[in-house]
């Protein structure tokens, strides 16, 4: 179960800037960096009835940007799922996303450079404010902006690049994307086909996960480019893949029994039943758990199971 509140604030920034960890397993097969397992090959090589929907975009519109000198707020599209923000300042900055009980903490560009974060708890009541560093660990807010929203589905956050899933229609892993969901005839064969190609093409980065620095933001091209990653790499080449075929996912921070390992990892929407693996059938109409991480390290059945070993803290 989501965990809510003070402890949510207190923690969460701390958390997902964690490296995170894979037991000791088997070595993965032979890299493969430019071409995905021959299973995969054989869905590509044949033309597919699929359909994506339109690439679905998010991003600032400054001119619908509101706001003073130091903090701008684009609210202009917050029924598609995610708020926009840009500020200056001199000192390091969070930006918080509040509904409820739920607070969800993220750096913020001092630069002006502006940022997409979704709107994770839904419809509902929302807080935005702008936080800036007054001494070692305090912030002080400096901007704020409050607004009820309604989603036009609850899909719309997991439809679209934000923060955490960064990519854009001409990324590297969404071209990739597109040509693997060209070969399929339905949604469980374009996540099949992810699936297995981010599995045969993406080795864990031990060393990358013991020196991973506070700050860490993904890039799923570069991923995808050098062919290894901590699972927040997994899961967010995975969110930007499916995203961009139209499938919804989440990706999810939080931790994994028995040893409570602090990982991340997919969730995805289907509205068909089918096996994504000879082990893995998904559910029709509801959620389904992928772990790329495991899935690449060869202990994807051991540890995914039924999913009561995970505990979702944050998703995005």
């Amino acid at each position: 179960m989501r965990k809510k509140g003070i402890a949510a604030l207190i923690a969460a920034t701390a958390l997902l800037l964690c490296g995170c960890g894979v037991p000791d397993v088997p070595a993965p097969p032979p890299l493969n960096r430019n071409a995905s397992s021959a299973s995969v090959s054989a869905v590509s090589a044949k033309q597919g009835s699929y359909v994506a929907p339109p690439f679905a975009e998010s991003g600032f519109n400054e001119a619908a940007a509101e706001g003073g000198a130091k903090a701008r707020f684009d609210l202009s599209s917050l029924d598609k799922g995610y708020v926009a923000v840009s500020a200056v300042s001199d000192h390091r900055l969070k930006f918080q996303v509040i509904s409820g009980d739920d607070t969800y903490t993220y750096d913020l560009a001092a630069d002006g450079t502006p940022g997409v974060f979704p709107l994770s708890c839904g419809s509902g009541a929302y807080r935005f404010r702008v936080m800036e560093n007054v001494s070692e660990k305090k912030y002080a807010e400096i901007a704020s902006a409050t607004r009820t929203v309604k989603l036009i589905d609850e899909f719309q956050p997991y439809l679209r690049p934000n923060v955490y899933v960064p990519y854009s229609a001409e990324s590297d892993c969404v071209k990739k994307a597109a040509e693997l969901a060209a070969g399929a005839d339905n949604e469980i064969e374009v996540v099949a086909a992810v699936y297995r190609f981010i599995a045969s093409a993406v080795r864990y980065d031990r060393e990358k996960a013991a020196t991973v620095a506070s700050g860490y933001l993904p890039d799923p091209d570069e991923t995808m480019r050098t062919g290894k990653g901590i699972c927040f790499d997994y899961a967010a080449l995975a969110a930007s893949m499916l995203r961009s075929q139209g499938i919804p996912t989440k990706e999810i921070f939080g931790y994994v029994s028995p040893d409570d390992l602090y990982h991340a990892w997919n969730m995805f929407y289907t509205k068909e039943s089918g096996w994504v693996t000879v082990s893995f059938e998904t559910s029709k109409d509801d959620w389904n758990r992928m772990d790329m991480t495991f899935a690449a390290n060869g202990s994807d059945d051991k540890f995914i199971g039924d999913g009561s070993n995970y505990s979702d803290l944050y998703w995005y």
